[in-house]
């Protein structure tokens, strides 16, 4: 009997237990189903710029200073007080005004296909953050700086089929460490025509042409046909006269090596359809030059060289946001542009191994910190057009990912750049308490008040001593693999600056300087 009675309680009790199990089962099932189901609904659609993070607030505000620091010509409102005016003859052997533009890095060279580069992402960055920049004040210094640019491209380029690429040779130039102030040596320009043709550079400059074009539509409509109206003309010459700019003039190679002129004909076309919203262009990217040079499927890097991931980035932007038959013509690019998005967060499946063990994208030695830049750039406009089309996933080999993972990936390439590095230094020259003091840059080695000429500069060079001015804005090069970064004003490999760097470094600050809607038109 009382065996019985035991045995019917254990039972009783066994029971209850299951059925426990079964509601707590139940439970973490619908909390899970729940879940999932969440993260199916689409973040917010940010409004207009929203609360203001000041680290990347106070970072723009010193990077967009660069620009000053590499302006050629008759200065106006100079606010660099090391500076002055320079490069007043540059063009005058061809009866040109070739004075403005920016210096390419920390020598006097005007490089053309760099600094068209500048010009373009430049743009980019004022149509897509243009709202944000001006919320910390700097909407206008970067307009200002675009036009300072495009106001010597416009002038460098004289016909339809002449397009002045270079000013200065780089032997006469590095043979000299001086300022630009007072430089004395020969300025020669290198020029292509249909004889000498440079796709390349060519559509690079149609690309910023066209791009600037639409920064200026409603404030300087005179300004800005008139941009479009080279923007035209270049890619006619480009397209129509098909060559590398490095094959026609070898001398270009040293420096500016370009490997292909495919990614430039499809950037630039990209930009002209938004410019001008003529289908031709629209056909001529995916149609057969597209099949051609897109390298649809394969995810690629973005550089001054390479524009392949810069273009799906942008033709993903009528996926997203255009009509259903462009974004159909287009779909393709938008599925690389996902397939370089996977390759950026360090959790995807397919994520690049190119990373340093702290987490920085690290493709090469030289200006080692384009690639992450341009990088996060990249993936915070992905994830800008992401939220504001209310589109909540996207796949990456059955694994999805969601805006919020983008722009951590770039708030991570972001802070490493400011000081969240093994150094503890911020590679942004004049941002935070510990940044580089022997940059590789002529103009901020020797004092303003020095009289050296072109052979006795060189002691500058060779000083032991801190840069006497700073170049507030400057981006260096960058670590090595491991990490390190040696502080030498000949560590030209690490120490250096560029102009083109800068537009890139502006551009992902801006993204993240606060948040708010994509325009879902340029026009």
């Amino acid at each position: 009997m009382g065996e019985k009675s035991r045995s019917r309680g254990f039972c009783g009790w066994f029971l209850v237990l299951v059925i426990l199990g079964l509601i707590a089962g139940a439970i973490v099932f619908a909390v899970k189903k729940k879940s999932s189901h969440s993260d199916d609904e689409p973040a917010p659609v940010p409004g207009p710029p929203g609360a203001i993070v000041k680290k990347y607030s106070d970072a723009l505000k010193i990077a967009m200073k660069f620009f000053d620091v590499q302006k050629s010509g008759k200065l106006v409102d100079n606010t660099i007080s090391w500076r002055g005016d320079s490069g007043l003859k540059d063009g005058t052997e061809a009866k040109l005004d070739l004075s403005k533009g920016m210096y390419d890095a920390g020598d006097h060279i005007k490089f053309g296909f760099p600094m068209a580069f500048t010009a373009t992402v430049l743009s980019w960055s004022i149509l897509e953050y243009g709202d944000q920049m001006d919320v910390v004040g700097q909407l206008d210094p970067a307009k200002d700086s675009l036009k300072w640019i495009t106001d010597y491209l416009i002038n460098a380029h004289p016909s339809e089929n002449v397009l002045y690429i270079q000013v200065g040779d780089p032997d006469i130039d590095h043979a000299c460490w001086d300022r630009p102030e007072t430089m004395t040596g020969k300025r020669p320009l290198t020029m292509i025509n249909a004889s000498f043709p440079g796709t390349d550079v060519a559509a690079e400059t149609a690309a910023a042409m066209a791009s600037a074009s639409l920064v200026y539509k409603k404030t300087d409509p005179t300004y800005s046909d008139l941009l479009l109206k080279h923007a035209e003309e270049l890619f006619s010459f480009a397209d129509e006269h098909r060559g590398l700019y490095s094959t026609s003039i070898p001398k270009v190679q040293t420096y500016y090596n370009s490997t292909g002129y495919g990614d430039e004909l499809l950037w630039a076309a990209s930009w002209l359809y938004h410019a001008t919203e003529d289908e031709t262009y629209l056909n001529y990217v995916s149609g057969d030059n597209g099949r051609l040079y897109a390298k649809w499927g394969s995810p690629t890097w973005f550089s001054w060289d390479d524009k392949h991931a810069a273009t799906q980035v942008l033709l993903s932007r009528l996926n997203f946001f255009g009509s259903q038959g462009v974004s159909k013509s287009v779909q393709v690019y938008k599925k690389t542009a996902e397939a370089v998005m996977c390759g950026l967060i360090p959790e995807s499946p397919t994520a690049t191994s190119s990373r340093t063990d702290d987490g920085l994208i690290w493709v090469s030695e030289w200006n080692a910190l384009q690639h992450p830049v341009s990088s996060a750039f990249l993936a915070s406009l992905y994830s800008d057009y992401m939220l504001t089309s209310r589109t909540a996933k996207f796949s990456c080999s059955g694994e999805t990912y969601t805006p919020a993972d983008l722009r951590n990936f770039a708030k991570s390439q972001a802070d490493y750049v400011l000081g969240n590095n093994p150094m503890k230094m911020s590679y942004l020259v004049g941002y935070g308490d510990k940044f580089p003091q022997y940059v590789h840059h002529r103009g901020a080695s020797i004092p303003a008040d020095a009289t050296t000429k072109c052979k006795d500069g060189f002691k500058w060079l060779l000083s032991t001593k801190p840069n006497p001015n700073i170049a507030y804005g400057a981006l260096v090069g960058g670590p090595f693999l491991n990490e390190s970064y040696i502080d030498s004003r000949n560590n030209s490999m690490q120490g250096e600056p560029s102009t083109y760097n800068s537009a890139l470094v502006v551009g992902l600050l801006s993204s993240l300087v606060t948040t708010s809607s994509a325009l879902q038109s340029f026009t």
